[in-house]
């Protein structure tokens, strides 16, 4: 019953409260990083895998420049992020833009987090479980490692989460959310600026 219903009416409801009151705190956001950015904008648009691996366009705050090398490759990860960039990201201010993505149902406010297209075909049967719920702003992987833990163990809490949802679960997600965003824990995987590469191995 809360899987089914009860879960996406809380996830539209919260959401579009969340928008109104944060519209200040996002207009402030979307001009700062305008300006951070270079002129690379401040929106990051990306197809992503959601629910049944349906491909839907995220939408969060850019953090990162758009400079290249002088072979017109993009640079590391590590030299496009400005010091805007980190702030946002540290303070997971990055994410709120997603919930026009939840208002959309292509989202939930808590599940797995939505990966790169590219992904789909390296999974295992297992790690594909991962797409039987709508993905999240944040989830089980998110407030137990963030990014500072291995593929392999963020997929087998991903599948936990899929095998647990409840109410109670998703209280426990937001709570230790907010204390995993105060201390600023698991933002990088240790060596990289974001998160490394998923690889079918790793």
């Amino acid at each position: 019953m809360y899987k089914n219903y009860i879960k996406r009416i809380l996830d539209f409801s919260i959401a579009l409260v969340a928008l109104v009151c944060l519209s200040p705190l996002l207009l402030v956001v979307t001009v700062w990083l305008h300006l951070a950015n270079k002129g690379a904008g401040a929106f990051f648009l990306q197809e992503r895998p959601g629910l049944h691996g349906k491909v839907f366009r995220i939408i969060k705050f850019k953090t990162m420049t758009d400079e290249r090398d002088a072979d017109g490759n993009l640079l590391p990860d590590a030299d496009r992020l400005t010091q805007g960039g980190k702030l946002v990201r540290s303070t997971s201010i990055d994410e709120l833009p997603q919930l026009v993505n939840v208002l959309k149902g292509d989202m939930s406010l808590i599940g797995p987090r939505p990966l790169l297209v590219q992904y789909l075909p390296l999974y295992s049967h297992e790690q594909a479980r991962r797409h039987e719920v709508r993905p999240g702003i944040t989830g089980w992987a998110q407030c137990h490692g963030r990014n500072a833990i291995s593929w392999s163990e963020k997929f087998k809490l991903d599948v936990w989460y899929v095998d647990h949802v409840s109410f109670k679960t998703d209280m426990r997600v937001i709570i230790d959310t907010v204390k995993a965003v105060l201390h600023r824990d698991g933002i990088s995987q240790e060596g990289q600026a974001t998160m490394e590469v998923f690889n079918g191995r790793n």
